[in-house]
């Protein structure tokens, strides 16, 4: 599966993006997502992830009730609306799936298919 992240950017803090992951292939549906996320000097931390319907999801603690994870597997697309973001969510974000990891698996080098990664940038 390849997989195309979009929709970073340079954002004041408290505002708003959404990223999207698109995912090439008909099987999008039989994996779980994830979204990732590295810092600058820091390791790529696990951020969020949604099983292959969209029935369970998972966050790190520093995100819970600021984003929300999605999917709309008519369109191979998995979502990560970011709302009241900070100054320390400034990150590379990159989606990942591995249809043989758990769906809320958190080590990142346990992963076989990454996107290319999006740039967000929360000013203060």
């Amino acid at each position: 599966v390849q997989l195309q992240a979009s929709g970073g950017g340079l954002v004041q803090a408290g505002g708003s993006l959404r990223l999207s992951c698109a995912a090439s292939g008909r099987t999008f549906s039989s994996y779980a997502m994830n979204w990732f996320r590295q810092a600058p000097g820091k390791e790529r931390e696990f951020v969020a992830a949604i099983t292959m319907r969209g029935v369970s999801a998972w966050y790190i603690d520093s995100v819970k009730g600021r984003f929300t994870i999605s999917r709309d597997n008519a369109k191979n697309t998995v979502y990560l609306q970011m709302n009241s973001l900070k100054p320390e969510d400034t990150a590379v974000y990159y989606c990942a799936t591995d249809r043989t990891l758990h769906a809320a698996n958190c080590r990142a080098f346990e992963y076989d298919y990454w996107g290319q990664g999006t740039q967000v940038t929360v000013s203060s």
